[in-house]
């Protein structure tokens, strides 16, 4: 019973911090390590370099942390803590790395999504790799000792360090090719370090739109085009591309085109970047809602999800809003998004219209949800957070569901403007990225576009329009910016920044 006495030096508290830390929370760096590197020395040097770095570096934090801040100290390392365990959960459960693309996700993130993440497990997770650690931390009264201490513990913590670094300066190459691996799997440092340069990065973006040079509308009539963003639509899963699965069993009799395409990334935030800007550029250019919107076209935006840029227009409804003008509505589905939508269409009073629906689903891990029970025709289905370790096979039947679902929305908006009078019009349907289902235990997106496996990028890009006469192009492969192009082109706006070269359209 002695350790679990109330009165404990800093050094204790420290060192038992350092040395649970880098038990309880570093199995998958390890693992990840001894399955990438050669044995003998080479793989001993980096194993135990890396586990004499980590032990020295959370055993400084914690030091420094504690003598500066008692009391603040304290509270810091337990979210420290509570943190490690919700990363550890993400990391085992759902083959995810922690990088600052991650984190944006995180951040762009709503409460009623990131719920669906959690199970179970996770609450476990939370208890015994975090809420129990924190007992320790804040129920000791810490003895912190003198400067003189703090100065000597430091300098050889540093010192440890140094000489764990040394220790693998011939392995140097093998730590910079697996640098994003191993950095996204370290704790605290992962989800720390990588907030702070998701954060930088965000500050260093211009947030305010850089202005496109002024276009004007060209052609007389009305046009209305309805983009449909897709979420983690990946293409090998729709019938349409040769999927042996029917997953499209109405679209393939509504005289649909299909493009083979590829997204720009492999999260939402930078995926509706690209399909909504005139090129495929870090920086943030005019989008097309609000460039159309300062041009003179009625523009409507209709969402079930999030993670747009900015948007500048004034008819922006959610599903929310959208539920509240439709009572009739379940704004539980994606469905809701067409409620009303061929009344927006008639009482528009301008020639041009460009109408968005940005749909929510084939987002994991709860693909079972994302659609009515009528469309559960792939049986039976995943119905568990916890992906990696689901039955495969259900879980692929859920997610086809969704794709079944995905096709009936992109028919009935078809079916719906065919039966508008006097007006031409086009559907684009394009999916923000694709979605890895256990390939290379992968699962969901996320992963760096530099590692990204085909499953993650390679996406659908559909295109139906009314005019019998405009012919699509035959393009070997597309990419999310020529929506941009194609809609201006649909549209009749004449710009500066138009490139028939990424115009789907002859």
């Amino acid at each position: 019973m002695n350790r679990f006495k109330k009165i404990a030096s800093i050094k204790t508290v420290s060192l038992a911090f350092s040395i649970f830390t880098l038990l309880a929370y570093h199995f998958p760096v390890f693992n990840y390590a001894a399955n990438n590197v050669e044995g003998g020395l080479n793989g001993v040097l980096i194993m135990g370099g890396a586990a004499i770095i980590m032990l020295a570096l959370n055993y400084l934090v914690c030091y420094t942390l504690l003598y500066a801040g008692r009391w603040g100290g304290k509270i810091i390392l337990s979210l420290m803590l509570i943190g490690n365990s919700i990363a550890l959960y993400f990391i085992n459960t759902y083959e995810v790395l922690i990088t600052d693309k991650m984190m944006g996700n995180v951040f762009n993130t709503r409460y009623s999504e990131a719920s669906g993440f959690f199970s179970s497990a996770a609450v476990l997770y939370i208890i015994f790799l975090g809420i129990l650690p924190c007992v320790y931390i804040l129920t000791r009264k810490i003895i912190y000792g003198n400067f003189k201490s703090l100065a000597v513990n430091l300098g050889i913590s540093l010192l440890i360090v140094l000489s764990g670094a040394l220790i693998n300066v011939k392995n140097f190459t093998w730590v910079d090719r697996h640098a994003t691996q191993v950095g996204s799997m370290l704790m605290p440092w992962s989800y720390i370090v990588n907030t702070i340069r998701y954060k930088n990065r965000i500050c260093k973006k211009n947030r305010k739109e850089i202005k496109l040079p002024d276009a004007q509308i060209a052609t007389s009539g009305k046009d209305v085009c309805v983009l449909i963003i897709g979420e983690s639509a990946r293409r090998d899963h729709f019938s349409l591309y040769g999927y042996e699965r029917d997953t499209n069993p109405l679209l393939k009799n509504d005289s649909v085109t299909t493009f083979m395409a590829k997204s720009a990334a492999t999260y939402t935030t930078e995926g509706l970047k690209a399909l909504l800007s005139p090129n495929n550029s870090d920086k943030l250019y005019e989008i097309l809602p609000n460039y159309l919107y300062r041009t003179g076209v009625d523009v409507v935006w209709r969402s079930n999800n999030w993670g747009e840029p900015p948007v500048h227009i004034d008819k922006y409804y959610t599903a929310k809003d959208i539920k509240k003008q439709y009572p009739q509505g379940d704004d539980r589905y994606d469905e809701i998004l067409l409620e009303g939508l061929e009344n927006d269409i008639e009482a528009n009073d301008k020639e041009k219209q460009l109408i968005v629906l940005h749909t929510n689903t084939s987002h994991g891990p709860t693909y079972y949800q994302k659609y009515p029970t009528r469309f559960e025709v792939f049986k039976p289905v995943c119905t568990t957070v916890e992906m990696s370790k689901s039955n495969r096979e259900e879980l692929i039947n859920a997610y086809d569901n969704t794709i079944l679902y995905t096709d009936y929305l992109i028919h009935q908006v078809i079916a719906k403007l065919k039966d508008i009078k006097d007006t031409r019009s086009c559907v684009l349907y394009v999916s923000d990225h694709g979605e890895s289902l256990g390939e290379k235990n992968l699962y969901m997106h996320g992963v760096p576009m530099m590692m990204a496996p085909a499953e993650q990028i390679e996406i659908p890009f559909i295109v139906w329009t009314s005019d019998s006469t405009l012919k699509t192009k035959m393009l070997e492969e597309v990419g999310q910016y020529y929506v941009f192009h194609s809609v201006l082109y649909f549209l009749g706006i004449e710009s500066p920044v138009f490139n028939e070269g990424y115009n789907v359209f002859e």
